[in-house]
């Protein structure tokens, strides 16, 4: 009997050998170019999938939407319908030494969330998969991009925790914008902790790569020329490493 997911919608008949999680539904369409015989997945609650072949692998791109939640649900589904590889690729708010326009590859991330609790004690760490990491250093290196590697810290509260809205927000958001600063850490997003966590528990390799859009420390957002160029930079760059993952 063919297995089907229950929030995705598709079927494992309909999933490749590795999957790559994004954010936005509107970057199925985009990546999709970046495939060849894209097969969309009848879309479930506003979620989005694709699946297509790359240098002869079959690809799934799901998208999730915000959030770690929903994003470990997906992830979940995709496990259950067979899936051992995942790559969650997106945007992060970056803190030096990362730049605007950096990409960021986390080498692991501090659960500030909530979600991964739910697989795992907060003693449990974060970790990416090596080899996937190994796999995304050689596509950066090899596509001559700017680039950073290091720990994210994962939250839940984007206007409560990250990008302050008003001048009582921006009080409370700095203090958690200095401890971000004392821990090093390159990037704050909303999902990787979680899903590298999850990925781990159940089984799977997982990693996440993301383009810093946002200045955590100015505000200052990328322009959309270059936010344009960057993801088409992205799309090959986690195409390529996940390929080559899966052929290592």
């Amino acid at each position: 009997m063919t297995r089907s997911a229950w929030y995705i919608g598709c079927r494992e008949d309909e999933v490749g050998e590795a999957a790559i999680l994004v954010g936005d539904r509107a970057r199925i369409d985009r990546i999709a170019e970046h495939l060849e015989s894209p097969h969309f997945v009848e879309e479930n609650r506003g979620l989005r999938t694709v699946t297509g072949v790359r240098a002869g692998r079959r690809i799934t791109v799901s998208a999730f939407g915000m959030g770690g939640p929903i994003a470990a649900i997906v992830l979940h589904e995709l496990f259950d319908l067979g899936l051992r590889t995942f790559l969650r690729i997106g945007t992060a708010m970056v803190m030096p030494p990362a730049k605007l326009g950096d990409f960021v590859l986390a080498d692991g991330g501090v659960r500030g969330e909530n979600t991964s609790r739910t697989y795992a004690p907060i003693g449990y760490p974060a970790v990416a998969d090596f080899d996937l990491s190994a796999a995304l250093r050689a596509a950066l290196v090899k596509r001559k991009v700017s680039w950073r590697a290091g720990i994210f810290g994962t939250y839940d509260g984007f206007y409560t925790e990250m990008f302050a809205l008003s001048a009582g927000e921006k009080q409370m958001i700095d203090g958690l914008r200095d401890e971000v600063r004392r821990l090093g850490l390159i990037a704050t997003d909303m999902e990787t902790a979680t899903l590298l966590t999850a990925g781990r528990v159940l089984g799977a390799r997982t990693a996440s790569l993301c383009l810093g859009t946002v200045d955590g420390l100015t505000q200052e957002k990328i322009g959309a020329a270059e936010l344009e160029a960057q993801e088409r930079a992205m799309f090959e760059i986690a195409l390529d490493a996940i390929v080559a993952s899966l052929s290592s």
